[in-house]
């Protein structure tokens, strides 16, 4: 626990400058930093994002798992997206190798290596935020800025279900390893013993469901023309300003270079005609 005064005991306080930023910062920066790396031309912009995403990683003391996912994830996909575009794409016109059975185009390579880094620029910036941020200070935050608190909810319960029912599962299984079923194995027999499991997983997700609804309706959540408060505070301080700034700017000078290029005003270094 932190020593931090300012946070209850089921919010994060974790004392670093990324689980401090406003969580609509953090959204600002999923959007201008995946969609300029989908916007410019080749893969260096989304690569030096990814660098940028390593550090914050790193300061936000989660590099461990991020690596992980970003490797697991990004490794099968690069040779993916390469093997299929780079040999089949029909926009191949440089050919760099030849294989015999298939050419190595330029083109592809470059297409495949956008994809691939766009993609883990949305995925990585998305874990940092879903690591960093409370779900209770992010619906505040939303809601904060005139999003119905439905929205908010369903933001809310989007992101619980999964935790909730990994949760749910282990105590299950815990539960039915206390009675003797066997959980380990081999692969078959986990999957059968995982079976039996699914039926009161389905039907406590079910009921813990009905008992949200009937009280969120106890609470006057369906209410309207009245101004709902929050237990929670969400700040938004002079480095969010600062930070957001940067990120539109970012986004504004990367879109406007991109379009440059594409129209031809500005020759393009890579050849992009």
């Amino acid at each position: 626990m932190s020593d931090n005064k300012s946070c209850l005991t089921w919010q994060r306080c974790d004392n670093n400058p990324v689980s401090m930023l406003n969580p609509i910062t953090k959204i600002i920066a999923i959007f201008t930093l995946g969609i300029s790396s989908m916007a410019w031309p080749d893969p260096c912009l989304g690569i030096a994002f990814i660098v940028v995403l390593f550090v914050v990683a790193i300061i936000a003391r989660i590099i461990v798992p991020y690596v992980k996912l970003m490797f697991g994830f990004g490794i099968p996909m690069t040779l993916m997206l390469m093997f299929i575009q780079g040999l089949y794409s029909p926009s191949n016109k440089t050919f760099i190798a030849d294989f015999g059975f298939a050419k190595l185009g330029l083109e592809g390579m470059i297409y495949a290596g956008r994809v691939v880094v766009t993609v883990l620029v949305f995925l990585g910036s998305f874990y940092i935020m879903n690591k960093t941020t409370y779900i209770g200070s992010m619906v505040a935050a939303l809601t904060g800025i005139g999003f119905p608190a439905k929205i908010g909810y369903l933001v809310l319960a989007s992101l619980n279900v999964v935790p909730q029912m990994q949760r749910r599962m282990s105590v299950i299984s815990q539960a039915q390893s206390a009675r003797g079923l066997k959980m380990s194995g081999s692969a078959i027999g986990r999957l059968r013993a995982l079976i039996p499991l699914l039926g009161p997983v389905v039907l406590s997700s079910l009921t813990d469901a009905q008992e949200r609804g009937m009280t969120l309706e106890t609470r006057g959540f369906g209410v309207s023309g009245v101004k709902r408060t929050s237990i929670v505070e969400v700040q938004w301080r002079v480095y969010d300003s600062v930070l957001t700034y940067m990120l539109l700017l970012i986004l504004a000078i990367s879109l406007v270079l991109s379009t440059c290029f594409y129209v031809g005003i500005i020759p393009y270094y890579g050849g992009l005609k």
